[in-house]
């Protein structure tokens, strides 16, 4: 009888389901243990909900901030008093129930295709049991939510359990008024007040979707700016523009604390000063799911952080034992965490791998307007790791921007001073996540800003920027910034 390679995947996020998929596909028996729904926090609670919440406020952004420039005309029968009200609302409890039930109806057909490829899903919680066998091969213990358990062999693990908000002590989410950002879909009416805790990508996302629905937002920052990992400019544009739409922003200001009184909540900062709103949403970074499971004492590796120690093919410290996904702490992306996913099946079943590279990794902050970026950043050339040409060229000069009304962002190049190929790049503007793509590709295949320059682009388009950016690249001298 042919033997037939058994693989148990733990977790069902982007990590998990994909490396199903491609196990699958393979000639792999395959099992998925998750406890949640495939999909995982990504699909139901985390990057699927919040970007549909967003494609809403993006809607409220377009039209307040551009009907006027534009011409358009909204009937009003409000009194000449109140003419100058908004004249757009939002139902956020309506909002709110399209969020879940989009949510839901991804995962259903993730379902739907890892069990049409093959793979048999199990819910409930998996463990490692012990040490790896003298045959190579691992015990994965299930236990269901009735208390049941059910013990799994297989020849290879992988670990794609994400990860959870992290919660401050003194600051626990009640689910009503001090949330975190899983529990944010289940209001019914819109914050009068928000104060989010925490102005990391989460953190700016949540502000600027609030402010954009209509609630008066208040942004706690640590740090001295917005978004102290994107590049510099970015986040300078970003907080100008949350400023000009009225958001309160508070650089270099920690939240000790946040308690409830009455129907309020007192966010207590640590030079104490007190803050008041109606809601706090704490947005203060992610915890992995790496406890509970016998992983240490399988062999597996943790760091410090509780994340998981891979290599570039998703190896743990453990053979027999991949990891992919948020609960690596790689990157925090659903992207990185597939390919993780997929590179360990096709590493442990023997197919053609290229290992992870995450300076090819294109990641976007879903903010209005959005941050997209790809490569080497302006932090890399800033500390001399890499020595390259910069241009930046704002979108001001762009005709396509213009006759839209766009007036914030910009797009920015890195390539390599000789050779002149392309290292990276940021694109900040709507639909930076679609825009990025050419100087992904351009990175990814290590081509030079010539060949960006005479590719044809349609004229009007912002895509034209990109264009542009590489042209004067091309004939600037080293170390030239636009």
């Amino acid at each position: 009888m042919e033997y037939v390679t058994r693989i148990v995947i733990i977790g069902g996020g982007p990590g998990g389901y994909e490396a199903a998929l491609v196990a699958a596909q393979l000639g792999a028996e395959v099992t998925v243990v998750d406890c949640d729904g495939l999909g995982g926090a990504s699909v139901l609670t985390d990057c699927v909900p919040s970007k549909t919440l967003i494609a809403t406020a993006e809607v409220m952004t377009t039209f307040d901030s551009s009907y006027e420039e534009l011409g358009i005309i909204v009937a009003d029968d409000s009194p000449p008093l109140e003419q100058a009200a908004r004249v757009v609302g939002v139902d956020l409890g309506k909002v709110n129930r399209r969020v879940k039930r989009l949510a839901l109806a991804q995962s259903h057909d993730i379902t739907a295709s890892v069990t049409r490829a093959g793979a048999r899903v199990v819910r409930g919680r998996g463990r490692l049991e012990g040490m790896q066998a003298l045959d190579g091969s691992r015990k994965v213990v299930v236990r269901a939510a009735d208390g049941s358990e059910e013990t799994l062999t297989a020849d290879a693990v992988l670990i794609a359990t994400g990860g959870h908000p992290r919660e401050l002590p003194d600051a626990q989410p009640d689910g009503e008024r001090i949330l975190n950002w899983t529990q944010v879909y289940d209001l019914d009416e819109l914050p009068e007040e928000l104060i989010v805790v925490g102005s990391g990508v989460t953190g700016a996302e949540f502000a600027g979707a609030y402010q954009a629905l209509g609630s008066k937002v208040t942004l706690v920052s640590s740090r001295d700016r917005v978004l102290p990992g994107e590049d510099p400019d970015a986040a300078a544009v970003l907080e100008d523009v949350f400023r000009r739409r009225g958001m309160n922003v508070m650089a270099r200001s920690r939240a000790q604390s946040a308690k409830r009184v009455g129907d309020r909540v007192e966010v207590t900062l640590s030079d104490g000063r007190v803050i008041t709103g109606s809601h706090c949403l704490m947005a203060v970074g992610a915890v992995p799911n790496s406890s509970g499971m016998g992983l240490e004492e399988a062999g597996v590796k943790l760091r410090e952080s509780g994340h998981i120690w891979t290599d570039k093919v998703s190896r743990t410290t453990a053979p027999g034992v991949y990891a992919a996904g948020d609960v690596t702490g790689v990157f925090a992306l659903a992207s990185v965490a597939a390919m993780q996913g997929r590179i360990a099946m096709y590493h442990f079943l023997g197919d053609a791998v290229t290992p992870l590279n995450l300076k090819t990794v294109s990641s976007n902050v879903f903010t209005d307007p959005e941050i997209a970026t790809v490569g080497y950043t302006q932090a890399d050339v800033d500390a001399g790791k890499i020595d390259a040409k910069v241009v930046k060229l704002p979108l001001l000069r762009n005709p396509r921007a213009k006759m839209q009304g766009i007036r914030d962002g910009f797009v920015k190049i890195f390539c390599r001073p000789g050779t002149e190929i392309v290292v990276g790049g940021v694109v900040v503007a709507p639909r930076a996540s679609e825009l990025i793509h050419p100087i992904s590709i351009a990175v990814d295949n290590n081509l030079t800003v010539e060949q960006i320059a005479n590719a044809f682009t349609v004229y009007p388009s912002l895509s034209g920027s990109i264009a542009e950016v590489a042209r004067q690249l091309h004939t600037r001298k080293a170390g030239a910034e636009a």
